[in-house]
């Protein structure tokens, strides 16, 4: 018989045993998770929820006075609509199971099966979640300035879910969430396709569905506030290091790439397009260093992580070029894109995409090492993403135009849609 001592000793040894062995998946689950990596995305979240305050600025300064509160509205409300969007079904719809390669399925609608212990990759599931959460937010927003200073408000709120559930969620989930363009090998590091392209083009089908502004082109429509256009730029350019060197996903060498190649595009950007502005007109522009600002960093966004600072500087610098030549080209054309946002952002947008496919020596290789198969399915993706962006969203507009009305009527439009709208002035002077 045992005694006593020994009985004790086994009994202690037996609990031992279960709990080591049951000493779950959680176990397993941390330790998985990086915390450097988790405090720079974490960083980078609130550095790109950072960037529409800079985007209301910016759009906000290019209006004119009486319809600046409805511009800067139209960058601010998506925080909050699409927030809600994207945690009832949007994320799941972008990087839920995939569903035919074409979009995800609604297996982590509401979040399901993540709690604060779930991990993707190296960080936690709900940090990925409202990491890409951002992404969603500033694509929305950025197609109001192609409709700004004549779209109602209502229309707008339902218009932005709505695309967002339909453009949005599929093309992120085509390159980023295990679709059919990640299966052919795209490359687009933080945006280029995702956010830019898809956002430019719907702009542009927007713009040309409501059809052009009261006076346009003969009235003069100038911008009421280059300071604050200014500022919105330095505010975008700040929060973009978030929206490059974050998607490198990780405190990492990737996110130092991405770091540097986002300043260096940036400045270039913003020296081609005054160089340019300057050769054509004589003089270099505050509005044309802002625009050249965010031409260089659209154009760098899908090649951030992929190529090497000095291609970085001809991707930005080329940027600045080709973007201002196409927002010359929208007045020959006579379409009424606002705020341009097809000429910087649908424009900038391809030539990054395609630049990255030239460019490459990061992580894959392009042109330069001789693969050529990366630049043609670099361009399928620009034609697919611009093509069904285009289509779903021009006949989206023209859907709501003929149900509940998207464009102002003649009076609301001439009286400012601050007033019309909103019910409030921007600027209470004496």
């Amino acid at each position: 018989m045992l005694s006593g001592k020994c009985l004790k000793k086994i009994s202690l040894m037996t609990v031992f045993l279960i709990f080591s062995l049951a000493a779950p998946a959680h176990a397993e689950e941390v330790a998985k998770i990086n915390f450097a990596d988790t405090a720079w995305i974490m960083v980078s979240s609130a550095l790109v929820m950072l960037m529409l305050p800079g985007l209301a600025l910016f759009y906000g300064g290019m209006v004119r006075r009486k319809n600046v509160l409805s511009t800067i509205m139209q960058s601010f409300v998506p925080l909050g609509v699409i927030t809600i969007q994207w945690v009832f079904f949007g994320y799941s719809l972008a990087f839920g199971e995939d569903i035919g390669n074409f979009v995800g399925g609604l297996d982590k609608a509401f979040l399901s099966g993540m709690d604060m212990h779930t991990v993707e990759g190296t960080i936690p599931a709900f940090l990925f979640c409202m990491f890409q959460l951002m992404f969603a937010i500033i694509t929305v927003a950025l197609i109001s300035g192609g409709i700004a200073e004549r779209i109602d408000f209502k229309a707008y709120v339902v218009f932005i879910v709505v695309w967002s559930t339909v453009v949005y969620d599929p093309i992120c989930h085509w390159v980023w969430g295990g679709g059919w363009l990640a299966d052919m090998g795209a490359l687009d590091f933080a945006g280029g396709t995702v956010v830019h392209i898809s956002s430019g083009v719907a702009a542009l089908a927007a713009a040309l569905a409501l059809k052009t502004r009261k006076g346009f082109p003969g009235r003069l429509m100038i911008p009421h506030s280059l300071p604050f256009t200014l500022l919105g730029a330095g505010l975008l350019w700040f929060g973009w290091f978030g929206f490059n060197a974050g998607s490198a996903l990780g405190a990492n060498e990737s996110a130092v790439l991405a770091f540097t190649n986002t300043q260096i595009a940036t400045g270039a950007g913003m020296l081609g397009w005054m160089a340019i502005e300057y050769f054509k007109m004589g003089k270099a522009s505050a509005l044309g260093a802002a625009s050249g600002v965010v031409a260089g960093l659209v154009a760098i966004t899908p090649a951030a992580g992929f190529v090497e600072p000095l291609w970085a500087m001809m991707i930005g610098f080329f940027a600045g070029l080709i973007c201002y030549c196409a927002v010359i080209v929208k007045m020959r054309l006579g379409y009424d894109d606002s705020l341009d946002a097809f000429g910087i952002h649908g424009v900038g947008g391809m030539w990054g995409a395609l630049a990255t496919g030239l460019f490459v020596t990061v992580g894959g290789t392009g042109m330069l090492a001789g693969n050529f198969s990366q630049v043609g399915v670099q361009v399928i993706g620009i034609v697919a993403a611009a093509a069904y962006s285009f289509v779903v969203t021009y006949g989206l507009v023209l859907l709501i135009e003929k149900t509940m009305g998207f464009r102002v009527d003649e009076e609301a439009e001439e009286m400012g849609l601050d007033n019309s709208q909103h019910g409030e002035t921007g600027y209470n002077l004496v």
